[in-house]
């Protein structure tokens, strides 16, 4: 049950941000009384040159100890494999370099160092965590997850095939460093993705059952950083000062969701990362205008209100006000084209379109019914606004499969 006069909002984690932000890292390692910090990182961003740029900047501070061997996917093997590393070296924490996989997994081994555990497994879960871990410093090198902020990691355990969440207000990094510098180097094919999952992350804070206001404060920030900058970003990827917007964005959308939940776009999103393994981005690009159509029943008066940080005062202003939350939902869908059009057809708009390196589709249309009933099955379904069953899965699985606007008629009410 959701009390429209109650709610909590936490966010711990000091951000510092600015286009010359890692040089404060030594400074901010001594506030820790941290001395010999684990760097932890990935191949991507190791091959891209960022781990030199950040040993520049934090000159007089150890970096003998850096990993960069991190998965795609978050590992427990790997989670282990690090943890023994800082043990054996005497570190006393962590600087984590890199997206979701490496900051999940930066915090597996601040879980396992801390409580010098030898199961990550007993600290699944909500609540198993009871005192502060060690210092955890995040960069992140994509603006898009929001898990510099977040109290949430997702630890694969390949061998069992499942995938553990451990969430804990002690998770939460103690410092988050937003530098123009870390995502320079990100692609525009993935700069769009990685940016539409951002604004996924804001625009469902904002809309769903658990929002509140200071989650609306930072979505609505969030909506309008990355409208303003997502495009010119893309076509102009040395953009420093849209870069540094784009990371601001994603941060305040990470707090924002964090302390609201996300709905519906998210429960099917997950899903087909499952089923298909299509990259989450990619699947909140597809999936975010479908997500407001299909509450427009319930949430519609809010979609009508993001108009104005999507699309600007003028825009608002000249809308009809029983016409903004289409309008709305149009500027979203503009914004997925013209992200295609910017990236050469890399940006998908739609799953049938989605195609692997040998160019067969990912989201095959046999996989849709399996797609639904694993979404209904995603906890995040808790806090969208209208409810949902097998058949209004199907229907707006279908529409972004097919790349065409919801049926709303096909929707059956609750």
């Amino acid at each position: 049950m959701f009390l429209p006069d109650y709610y909590e909002y936490c966010c711990r984690v000091k951000i510092v941000a600015g286009h010359n932000a890692l040089e404060n890292i030594p400074d901010l390692l001594a506030d820790l009384n941290a001395k010999k910090p684990m760097f932890i990182t990935d191949k991507g961003v190791a091959g891209a040159g960022l781990i030199e740029i950040v040993t520049e900047a934090v000159k007089g501070v150890d970096t003998s100890v850096i990993e960069d061997d991190v998965p795609p996917d978050s590992d427990l093997r790997v989670v282990n494999r690090l943890a023994g590393i800082y043990k054996d070296n005497g570190c006393d924490s962590i600087v984590a370099i890199g997206g979701g996989s490496v900051m999940d997994t930066a915090k597996g081994v601040n879980i396992i160092v801390s409580e010098d555990a030898e199961d990550l497994m007993k600290f699944s879960g909500a609540g198993a965590l009871t005192r502060p871990l060690r210092p955890l410093i995040v960069l992140p090198t994509t603006a898009g997850t929001g898990s510099e902020v977040t109290l949430v990691a997702v630890i694969a355990d390949k061998e069992k095939n499942i995938k553990m969440a451990f969430t804990s207000y002690f998770l939460l990094p103690n410092v988050a460093v937003l530098d123009s510098r870390m995502t320079l180097t990100l692609p525009p094919f993935i700069t769009a993705p990685t940016a539409m999952d951002a604004l996924t992350h804001a625009v469902e804070a904002y809309t769903c059952l658990a929002k509140n206001p200071i989650s609306d404060a930072h979505a609505g920030i969030a909506i309008s950083l990355i409208a303003n900058n997502i495009i010119n970003v893309v076509k102009n990827p040395s953009d420093q000062n849209g870069r540094l917007a784009l990371a601001n964005g994603a941060t305040m959308a990470g707090a924002a969701f964090s302390n609201s939940m996300v709905g519906m776009v998210h429960s099917i999103g997950h899903s087909v990362g499952a089923v298909c393994h299509v990259p989450h981005g990619v699947c909140m690009a597809i999936l975010l205008p479908y997500g407001l159509e299909y509450n427009l029943h319930r949430s519609g008066h809010l979609t009508a209100e993001l108009l104005l940080p999507l699309a600007g005062a003028e825009v608002y202003a000249a809308t009809p006000p029983e016409q903004r939350a289409d309008k709305a939902i149009e500027v979203i869908r503009t914004m997925n084209q013209d992200l295609y059009d910017a990236t050469s057809g890399r940006h998908a708009r739609f799953f049938s379109e989605i195609k692997d390196r040998d160019g067969k589709q990912m989201v095959p249309e046999d996989k849709l019914p399996a797609i639904a009933k694993t979404a209904l099955g995603d906890g995040s379904l808790l806090y969208n606004p209208e409810d949902m069953d097998y058949d209004d899965m199907m229907v707006v699985i279908k529409a972004a499969w097919d790349g065409v606007p919801l049926d709303r008629s096909l929707i059956k009410r609750g």
